[in-house]
């Protein structure tokens, strides 16, 4: 019994202060690293207090915790010399913090990522009228974001596997028989490489772009996002469409708002031959002026068709995007029907029929 307290006497003599001067460096550099991101937090946040900047203001949102492991990491690798570990041990502590280090850099690029992100969606506002020009470079950005990501991570986790030794043994083999292993994946992932490649194309050519409106499957909807492998469609009654990329390379489908939001709208009428023409035309210029989604462009009504029981009218309106012409076209219907049924009732569509053996006029 002696003996056992003995040696545990002198293990703690020997390995204590030992052990007590590591946990001090790694215990200081961990909380001098969180004391140096406060410090730089603080500092960009008084700042951007008194001068604002969508860059600052990005920064704060996105950076704080990756920075708040970059610091105390950074620190720490620096001051491990001065660990105080046996050879076999200060290596696998030292493997672990320069994997942890690379991952918060990883984490700290992203970040950055997210930051430009910010910055241009708060210098280019996408809910304005004219949004053409934003709407095509938030498609661009939108893929290009996510490229850069993948790509961060993809060389992130290479960089972690690089740095054993026997991964990259085998690395160097895989190297001599990466083309034969390219042409088996490439085609066993033809629909994924394709819908890749039509992304890529999606994003430069931009046949469609966030936030424009598009009939596609005869439903009418938004292009609400635009990810690597397919495109979301907000349905006009809130319901979600999922199509492929490949889909809006190899089908037809209708862009509205492919040039200009600016959009003609159609009503139809059906009314008897007697109808008076002028006055419904008079009443249409009279009553677009009420209405603030008429954009004063187009204002027609014309016959297009003279069947056998009724003309069919047809009235052009113009609104500054399709929601606006919707809307237009259903309040210009609704307005000359009524105009119709309170001062020319006759003119709404009726059948006439002559009784056999009669001079009589026709009845109604």
């Amino acid at each position: 019994m002696m003996e056992v307290l003995d040696t545990l006497t002198h293990f703690v003599e020997d390995h204590l202060p030992l052990f007590l001067q590591g946990l001090a460096v790694i215990v200081g550099a961990l909380v001098l690293g969180h004391l140096i991101k406060w410090l730089v937090i603080r500092s960009v946040t008084i700042y951007n207090n008194r001068f604002p900047q969508y860059w600052l203001q990005g920064f704060l949102q996105h950076l704080p915790q990756p920075l708040g492991y970059l610091f105390p990491l950074l620190l720490l690798s620096g001051m491990l010399p001065l660990v105080p570990l046996r050879a076999e041990f200060f290596e696998v502590f030292r493997r672990i913090v320069e994997i942890a280090l690379t991952c918060a850099f990883a984490w700290m690029l992203i970040g950055w990522v997210y930051v430009v992100q910010y910055r241009i969606r708060h210098k280019y506002q996408l809910d304005k009228a004219d949004n053409f020009r934003e709407r095509k470079l938030f498609t661009q950005l939108q893929f290009v974001k996510k490229i850069v990501i993948i790509l961060i991570v993809f060389f992130t986790i290479s960089l972690i596997l690089m740095s054993f030794p026997t991964v990259r043994k085998i690395g160097t083999g895989l190297v001599t028989s990466a083309g034969i292993a390219g042409v088996i994946l490439g085609f066993a992932a033809q629909k994924s490489l394709a819908n890749l490649l039509a992304g890529m194309q999606i994003a430069f050519t931009q046949p469609i772009r966030i936030d424009d409106v598009l009939v596609v499957e005869n439903e009418w909807g938004r292009v609400e996002e635009i990810t690597l492998t397919y495109v979301v469609l907000r349905i006009w009654d809130q319901r979600r469409l999922i199509l492929p990329l490949n889909y809006f390379i190899e089908k037809p489908f209708q862009n509205w708002t492919r040039t200009t939001t600016e959009l003609l709208g159609s009503v139809f009428l059906f009314l008897d031959y007697t109808a008076p023409l002028d006055k419904l035309r008079a009443e249409l210029n009279r009553i677009l002026p009420e209405n603030h989604l008429w954009d004063g462009r187009v204002a027609v009504l014309q016959v297009t068709d003279a069947k056998e029981r009724t003309l069919e009218i047809r009235i052009l309106v113009s609104a500054a995007d399709s929601s606006s012409a919707f809307d237009l076209r259903c309040w210009v219907r609704e307005r000359l029907i009524s105009y119709v049924q309170e001062h020319y009732p006759h003119c709404l569509p009726i059948t006439r029929t002559t009784m056999p053996g009669t001079d009589t006029a026709p009845a109604i």
